[in-house]
Formats: C-alpha cells, sequence, structure tokens
C-alpha cells in the first residue's frame, strides 16, 4: 500500500511480512489444539478423580494438566507471527501481529536518527554486529529474505533492528537519511 498524500511529497508505506511457508505455522497450531483438547479432556477425567479418590499426587496431576490446557491456550496465537513496519514521512513504526487479530506495537524510530543502516549482506553489518554491548532486535521471518539492518546510539546504548522491507519501502528510507548512513 502506498500513497502519495497532499501533493507536498507525503511518503507513506506499509509492509506486512509473513513466512514464505506457513505448513509449520499451520501444523504447530493445529498442534496446539490438539494437546488442549487432550489435555482439557485429562484435566476433567482428574476432577472426577480427585472428587472420588483424594490425594496429593491426583491433585498435582490435575494441576498439572489443568495449567498445561490454560498455558497454551494464552499461546496458541503466538504461533502465527507476522510483523508490520508502516513508514510515514521519515518515521518507521514496528508491530508485531499474531494470527492477524492480537497486535503488540514494538516501536517507532525516525530514520533520520540512525547511525547507519543497509543490506545484512553487505560488510558494513557485521562490522556493526560485532561491535561490543550491541542490543539486536530481529524483527522478521525469513533467513533468507531481504534482510536491512538499522544501527543507532540512544541513551548511550548501542542498538541494532534487523527488518525484512520491501525494495520500495528501503528506497523511500534512502531517501530520508542522511548522506553516508546507508551503507549498501
Amino acid at each position: 500500500m502506498e500513497h502519495f498524500g497532499n501533493g507536498f511529497g507525503d511518503h507513506f508505506k506499509e509492509d506486512i511480512v509473513t513466512p514464505r511457508s506457513s505448513v509449520l505455522q499451520n501444523l504447530l497450531y493445529i498442534g496446539c489444539w490438539i494437546l488442549i483438547v487432550v489435555f482439557g479432556v485429562y484435566a476433567f477425567l482428574m476432577i472426577q478423580v480427585v472428587t472420588f479418590q483424594f490425594s496429593v499426587q491426583n491433585l498435582l496431576t490435575l494441576l498439572v494438566s489443568g495449567g498445561v490446557v490454560a498455558l497454551l491456550f494464552m499461546y496458541k496465537d503466538r504461533v502465527k507471527v507476522e510483523y508490520e513496519y508502516t513508514f510515514t514521512n521519515g518515521t518507521l513504526d514496528f508491530a508485531k501481529v499474531f494470527r492477524q487479530v492480537k497486535r503488540q506495537e514494538l516501536g517507532s524510530m525516525n530514520v533520520r536518527n540512525v547511525t547507519a543502516c543497509g543490506h545484512v549482506a553487505h560488510e558494513s553489518f557485521q562490522r556493526y554486529l560485532s561491535m561490543k554491548d550491541v542490543e539486536k532486535k530481529n524483527w522478521f521471518l525469513n533467513r533468507d529474505g531481504n534482510l536491512f539492518y538499522f544501527y543507532y546510539v540512544k541513551d548511550s546504548k548501542k542498538h541494532m533492528i534487523i527488518i525484512e522491507p520491501s525494495e520500495e519501502m528501503v528506497g523511500m528510507i534512502r531517501q530520508c537519511v542522511d548522506p553516508g548512513v546507508y551503507q549498501g
């Protein structure tokens, strides 16, 4: 989606990154539901056992199976993940989307404030990655994708964000950064 707004050169681009193959995600999601049903039935049966034949072991078994059901139910949506990058006039917003339903805002940055950026395949990436005490955030899904990095210092701490933008978004980023910041 691209929009060049009110004639004053507004730049807007939204990229949604999905895994190239969602087969593994789908299998894990189905597996979660199967385990939820199996452990749920087992926990229900354990309620009856505890009611008629109370023992600490039976109670612990009930609590563990019920806990497994609760945890699987709470985290099942995290199996299906997408990343969303929104570029608006030099500001890049990052979000993680679970099962196209739940959204977690990851952060926002003005690309004019980065020290360096470029494609991960460029040798500059290794130089910044090998620096001591760099906090790295991997906000991408496909390791073989068109990965792009941002290196910046904020509050005396070194940060690196790695994303998977489209070439169109990379072009917009390149237009907004200062000369020499884009490393290739």
